[in-house]
C-alpha cells in the first residue's frame, strides 16, 4: 500500500508512451480535443486512452485547474465516453 506522501503525488511518476495529444490541445474546446484524441494517430489504442488521458490531465492540474477549464475538459471526456458507448453497440 503506498503512502499517504506516494499516493498524493503519484501522477507525477506516470508516464505514457500510448497517447500523443498535440501541444496545447487542452486548452481548446470540448469538440476538438475530443475529436483529437477519438483519433488513431493520438489514441492508438483506442478511445479509451484518449477519455483516461483527459483525465490524467484534470489530475495533473489539480486545485491550479481552473473551473471552467476542467468543465470544458469534463464535457471532451463525456463526448468521447459516448462515442465508445456507441462504439461498442455498433460492434466495432
Amino acid at each position: 500500500m503506498a503512502t499517504k506522501s506516494n499516493s498524493k503525488n503519484w501522477v507525477r511518476q506516470v508516464k505514457t508512451v500510448s497517447t500523443f495529444p498535440s501541444k496545447d490541445l487542452f486548452t481548446k474546446d470540448a469538440e476538438t480535443i475530443a475529436k483529437e484524441m477519438a483519433s488513431k494517430k493520438v489514441s492508438p489504442k483506442g478511445i479509451g486512452s484518449g477519455i483516461r488521458m483527459v483525465q490524467y490531465y484534470i489530475n495533473r492540474a489539480g486545485k491550479d485547474l481552473p473551473a471552467e477549464r476542467r468543465q470544458e475538459l469534463e464535457k471532451a471526456k463525456k463526448i468521447l465516453q459516448e462515442k465508445a458507448q456507441r462504439q461498442k453497440a455498433n460492434g466495432n
